[in-house]
């Protein structure tokens, strides 16, 4: 309890709360600590032999398990940084089998449903549709931006809210048709626990929620699934500033998470002139800008921003 205070941020403080509520009133399983016992231990041999000795074999795949083992109880922020400092296929096929595929740890997260957040209604004067919420994502991509002033991404970060996943470097934000798909590609930098720069790059399929504005997330991430609900809290007419609030769960890691992402066309904040109404944006989230996780988009040359192709059918 002391250590999730100490970490002084909303999240943790919330499930410092649940993590009380577990113990003293009724159980949560969100709260509950899994931790490896015999149980464990048998799924992971009977069902990943394999996996599990190529990853402790392996001096790169052992360091990420060392370094998760090393994390304190919720402490997504160092549990994240340990993946993308370590990510390897060897680390990816060891997730899969042993936490995706078998649940050896006998996880049961749900996605966050609080606090509710509702997506914009309108834009530019009229009802939003679904269309345009995808136009919207698409952003400084769309076929509808002049070409002089189009970009290799849709937007960039400029903060946001949750410190694990919100924080990385150069965020770049691509979204994009291709056929009737809808996909989502991050394009981030990671500093790793070594000391080198790296970028890193996920890969969502995303389909529409029942509102417009609304948006279903997922994405395979070192060998676990990803779901999370996306939604458009407020743009710019001028589609200068943007505000995306997210909640997710990596139900097989036993990871719940929520935040939001401040995004303009360059990655830096909009005039003074709109802070009013970017303060009364994060309002809607229940987020106070002091909250915000400041991105460095100083040093971004050399994003790898090429766009996913499909794969050809044999």
């Amino acid at each position: 309890v002391a250590e999730l205070f100490a970490r002084g941020n909303p999240n943790d403080f919330l499930f410092l709360i649940l993590v009380l509520i577990d113990a003293c009133v009724t159980k949560v399983p969100s709260a509950s600590p899994n931790q490896a016992d015999l149980q464990t231990i048998f799924c992971m041999l009977k069902n990943c032999r394999q996996e599990v000795v190529g990853c402790v074999q392996d001096p790169d795949c052992k360091q990420a398990l060392d370094c998760l083992e090393g994390c304190g109880l919720n402490d997504q922020v160092c549990s994240y940084r340990c993946i993308v400092s370590h990510e390897s296929p060897l680390f990816e096929q060891f997730s899969l089998c042993n936490l995706q595929k078998h649940n050896c740890l006998r996880h049961d997260v749900q996605r966050p449903e609080l606090p509710v957040v509702e997506p914009m209604t309108t834009f530019r004067g009229a009802p939003l549709t679904h269309e345009a919420a995808e136009e919207i994502f698409i952003g400084w991509m769309g076929s509808d931006v002049p070409e002089a002033e189009k970009q290799e991404w849709s937007w960039k970060v400029v903060c946001g809210q949750n410190p694990a996943y919100d924080y990385f470097p150069c965020q770049h934000q691509i979204f994009y048709h291709i056929g009737k798909s809808f996909w989502y590609d991050p394009v981030f930098k990671v500093t790793t626990l070594a000391g080198d720069e790296v970028w890193r790059r996920r890969h969502y399929r995303v389909k529409r929620g029942k509102k417009p504005g609304t948006f279903f997330f997922t994405v395979l991430d070192n060998g676990v699934v990803s779901d999370e609900y996306w939604r458009i809290v407020e743009v710019a007419p001028d589609m200068s500033w943007a505000l995306y609030y997210y909640a997710g769960v990596a139900s097989a890691a036993g990871q719940a998470y929520q935040g939001a992402v401040f995004c303009t066309p360059d990655g830096q904040w909009p005039p003074l002139s709109e802070l009013e109404k970017v303060k009364a944006a994060h309002a809607k989230c229940g987020i106070e800008l002091w909250e915000l996780y400041q991105v460095d988009n100083c040093d971004c040359a050399g994003a790898p921003l090429t766009l996913e192709q499909p794969k050809k059918k044999k």
